[in-house]
């Protein structure tokens, strides 16, 4: 600050924006946990009391400059506002951005225990994400592959076809067919991708007659260690768990509880059964469900560089069109994307552009090669 203590219009400035962000990230988090219960809402909550020790260290700063209250950004106000319409895996993912700042690193007006918490909040956020993330991660998979697959792949086989000067009405044949044979292609590699690592991953599982040999063992030999070691624990980890359950099987019968009985789940690894039983093959996805969404998602990329022929423009109106339709929708899909996976959108969505556009640019430069009379 300058002398008597009196703070500059450029501190004025940065503090207000400091209290106007963290105001609606204080109220996204509120929005979020009113929409979530349990563990995850009382998470929810103890991020907004942080973001409430923020807001009163710079109202305490500014002092009578704190009023009127600083409008936030546009993108404050956005995610405070998906967050209450929508709560979903999207704003978390926005969420994680808005907790990346870096900015009260090098602020001396912030303190240190401040700026720690904007990196540890940024990591609780990204905790949370990640349940959401797992949810969703197979179907999403299918759809992002299948949607990116129909615009490049339809947008190139258009354009090469296109640029060979057909007729209109060739040039849209075209474009159905390279639609209903990707969809289909793609929809059936899906099931079966996801149909073939499912059964690997259930062939990891413990066999089902398993535990009825574990009462017959010695329990003074090492069997029923070597397979926990096997599994993924350290020697003592496995000797412990053998331990509890050659225990839980020697109690009277008046003793047995559920606890007691020996499940499949038993021979899991500790990491193994720690895990949410329910969350199996999460990230996989069901192969119908990732079939429907690759078919679903691969049809609607796949008309996208159809549509400017289907409403009659042809020859380099239409491929320019097409092109341009095109590469909107891939830019929407890459800023999708990096926002999920909590990267900066804008360069995942010029990734996709370049790609796809460089795909297309290949199929286009040799359908001018070959022409319509080279066909």
């Amino acid at each position: 600050m300058t002398s008597g203590n009196q703070p500059t219009e450029e501190q004025i400035k940065r503090w207000r924006k400091y209290l106007a962000d963290e105001q609606m990230e204080r109220q996204t988090y509120l929005n979020l946990a009113q929409r979530r219960t349990g563990e995850e809402a009382a998470i929810l909550q103890a991020l907004a009391d942080a973001e409430t020790r923020h807001i009163e260290h710079w109202t305490s700063l500014l002092g009578e400059h704190a009023h009127p209250a600083p409008k936030p950004t546009l993108y404050s106000r956005i995610l405070a506002r998906f967050a209450a319409t929508f709560g979903s895996i999207f704003i978390l993912a926005l969420a994680q951005r808005a907790e990346q700042r870096q900015s009260y690193d090098v602020d001396q007006d912030a303190t240190a225990a401040m700026a720690a918490d904007e990196h540890i909040h940024g990591e609780v956020v990204r905790g949370l994400a990640a349940r959401s993330r797992a949810r969703i991660a197979g179907t999403f998979r299918a759809a992002v592959f299948g949607a990116n697959d129909g615009l490049v792949s339809n947008l190139a086989l258009i354009l090469g076809i296109a640029a060979t000067g057909v007729p209109n009405s060739m040039v849209i044949t075209t474009g159905v067919a390279g639609l209903l044979a990707g969809a289909l292609s793609m929809a059936a590699g899906e099931y079966i991708s996801v149909t073939s690592q499912r059964e690997l991953l259930e062939a990891s599982d413990p066999s089902t007659d398993a535990p009825v040999q574990v009462s017959k063992l010695n329990v003074q030999q090492n069997e029923l260690e070597l397979v926990f070691r096997a599994r993924g624990d350290t020697a003592e980890e496995s000797r412990e768990h053998a331990r509890i359950i050659f225990e839980a099987l020697n109690r009277p019968a008046s003793e047995m509880t559920t606890s007691s009985i020996i499940t499949p789940r038993s021979l899991l690894s500790s990491k193994e059964r720690h895990r949410d039983p329910s969350e199996s093959h999460a990230e996989i996805g069901h192969p119908w469900g990732a079939a429907a969404s690759s078919f679903l998602f691969f049809a609607i990329g796949a008309l996208v560089p159809l549509l400017p022929f289907l409403f009659g423009a042809s020859g380099n109106l239409g491929i320019l069109l097409s092109a341009i339709v095109v590469g909107v929708v891939l830019m929407f899909t890459g800023g999708v994307v990096g926002l999920l996976s909590g990267k900066p959108p804008v360069r995942r969505a010029f990734r996709q552009l370049f790609i796809g556009y460089g795909a297309a640019a290949v199929t286009y430069t040799l359908g001018l090669l070959f022409g319509a009379n080279g066909i």
